[in-house]
Parts: structure tokens; C-alpha cells; sequence
């Protein structure tokens, strides 16, 4: 159990959510109820379950220094929040296909010769495609665990902020990681917020939605 009380409350959690840009600097978050944030988060959607996420974790204060220039906009967010959390893609994630769905098959939840019918027509189908092809799975996938991160933090009782405004070209350089093999897709700061950020202006859903 981490420092503030996890809820169920739908509305609290999708409700209550806010942008939060300054965080009570005091308040940390174990790398246990760290762990668990993640791992709930995981429990997102991916493109045959490979799950192509990968995250960093930035909350010492050396960790903070080295991203900080990189950062334009956001200077008291990356400095007091609790931590920030540099989500990437795997453009090798089909390295892991054959482990997950032996791990699948091992624990029940699909029979083998799904397993088999996988490897042998979806496996073929991802090593062949165009990086652009692959870029745009796994854009979608890491979007898709980057919004279940923020609302599972919000279950946990902190705040997040998504930041796009970076530089992504220097990122994978500093923090000594593969920019062609790990391109960058955000960053998301955590914490407790100091204040509570502002309500924000959603547009009708008959002006976004169309029924057909």
C-alpha cells in the first residue's frame, strides 16, 4: 500500500484527473508501488500482446540534471515531480513473440496450436514490414499504455502530466539508449500535485463523433 489511498471511483479517477504542472517535491514514491503502477499500466492493449513498451525511470536528482536541458517548457515539473517516466518503443519487440506465447500457452490461457498458428503467419508478417509500417504499431500501442499509466497513477492518488515538448533527438543519447532500436514517444511526469490543476474544456461528442 502506497502513501495515499488507492480508489475504484470511476469518476475520481477519469473525472478527477488533471494537468499538473508543480508537484510537492517531499512527496516520493517507492520503487515498489512504483513497480505496481507499471504493472497495472501493462495491462493495456498491444498489437498481438507484444507489448512494446519501454520505460525509464527518472527520479534521482543526477537523473533530473541530465533531462532537464532537455526540457523547454516544463522546467518546475521535471524538478519537483517525484519522478519522471521517459516512455519508449521497442522497434525489436518481435524478439519476444515466441517467449510471450510460450508463457501463454504454459499458463492455460491459449491452447498451442493458436501459439503455433501465430508464429507461423503474424511472426513472418511483423519481421517483413516497412520501419514506418512498424513505427506506426507501436506508436499506437505505447499511446495506448502511456494513457493507462496515467489513470492507474491516478487510482494510486497522484498526478501526472504528459510532455511532448522535448528534445527527441538528443534523449536516447544522454540516457545512453539505442535511438534506432529505442525511439522516443513521451514523457510523463508523477507525483502529488501542490495545487490542483485546472479543469479544462472537452468539445460535445456530436461535434467529435459520427454516426454512420
Amino acid at each position: 500500500m502506497g502513501k495515499y489511498q488507492k480508489t475504484n471511483d470511476f469518476n475520481e479517477i477519469v473525472f478527477g484527473r488533471r494537468t499538473v504542472k508543480v508537484y510537492d517535491p517531499e512527496v516520493k514514491i517507492s520503487h515498489e508501488e512504483m513497480t505496481e503502477i507499471l504493472q497495472e499500466a501493462t495491462r493495456a492493449p498491444s498489437s498481438i500482446n507484444l507489448q512494446p513498451w519501454r520505460f525509464l525511470i527518472i527520479e534521482s536528482d543526477e537523473g533530473k540534471e541530465k533531462l532537464s536541458p532537455l526540457v523547454t517548457y516544463n522546467q518546475k515539473q521535471i524538478k519537483t515531480a517525484a519522478a519522471v517516466i521517459a516512455v519508449f518503443m521497442d522497434m525489436k519487440h518481435i524478439e519476444n513473440m515466441e517467449r510471450i506465447l510460450n508463457k501463454e500457452v504454459e499458463l492455460g490461457y491459449k491452447p498451442a496450436d493458436i501459439r503455433d498458428l501465430q508464429l507461423n503467419t503474424v511472426k513472418p508478417g511483423y519481421t517483413s514490414m516497412s520501419e514506418s509500417e512498424l513505427r506506426q504499431f507501436n506508436t499506437l500501442d505505447t499511446g495506448l499504455v502511456s494513457m493507462q499509466l496515467m489513470l492507474v497513477a491516478r487510482a494510486h492518488g497522484y498526478d501526472t502530466n504528459a510532455i511532448g515538448g522535448y528534445d527527441r533527438s538528443r534523449i536516447n543519447d544522454v540516457f545512453g539508449l539505442d535511438k534506432e532500436r529505442y525511439p522516443t514517444v513521451m514523457l510523463i511526469t508523477i507525483g502529488k500535485g501542490a495545487r490542483e490543476g485546472h479543469q479544462s474544456y472537452r468539445l460535445p461528442v456530436d461535434e467529435v463523433a459520427t454516426w454512420v
